[in-house]
């Protein structure tokens, strides 16, 4: 899939060192999210969108580019040419437009202390990151999105492979020592997230399948 049309607009510091960009996804007709998480001057970029440079270069060095599954590619490999950084990828991953430079599994540490956590039900390679930092935040890609101040819900199972593991993912999270989710579509949650994601579940089981 090539790259979202136009930029994303930065949208604030979710928290100390973690920045939001959003923007209208052409390619979904739907709301996309990444971010940036600094380090002591140390950049990595999460699920990129495209973005002025100047948001790429005030912030401090990029070091990697880290992608949640193979359908998060969107500005990897241009970056990854441009910045001469490696593209982190999930270990067994498929349709990758270029060959990621290195593989991951469930728990190993990425740069910047980034936990991968394995989340599948999108995909079958498909991951969580926990940050251990502050209260604790988790970046959940496309197990919930957050778009148009409708809260948490989960994505249409249309666009799942199994819904299912997608539900108990996300029960599995709430293992983890987070107050921040970010999704990949819409709002993070700031505060009480683990919270917000019990809401989320038990509206789910009142619901018919998308």
């Amino acid at each position: 899939m090539p790259e979202p049309s136009g930029l994303a607009a930065f949208a604030g510091e979710v928290c100390p060192g973690i920045f939001r960009f959003t923007m209208h996804d052409d390619r979904i007709d739907f709301e996309s999210d990444s971010y940036i998480v600094v380090e002591n001057g140390r950049v990595i970029l999460l699920d990129p969108l495209p973005i002025e440079d100047r948001e790429l270069t005030q912030r401090g060095t990029v070091e990697a580019i880290c992608l949640t599954a193979s359908c998060h590619e969107r500005s990897a490999w241009r970056y990854r040419a441009e910045l001469k950084v490696p593209v982190y990828a999930p270990r067994g991953g498929v349709d990758f437009e270029e060959p990621p430079d290195r593989w991951y599994q469930a728990g190993d540490r990425l740069p910047c202390g980034l936990l991968a956590v394995h989340a599948p039900g999108p995909t079958e390679a498909h991951y969580a990151f926990h940050l251990a930092r502050e209260s604790g935040v988790v970046f959940c890609a496309d197990l919930l999105t957050n778009a148009e101040g409708t809260g948490l819900s989960f994505v249409p199972d249309v666009y799942q492979d199994e819904p299912a593991r997608t539900r108990e993912s996300v029960r599995r999270l709430l293992d983890l020592r987070f107050e921040i989710l970010c999704s990949n579509h819409g709002e993070p949650v700031i505060g009480g997230a683990k919270e917000a994601i019990a809401r989320a579940l038990a509206r789910d089981q009142t619901r018919p399948p998308s």
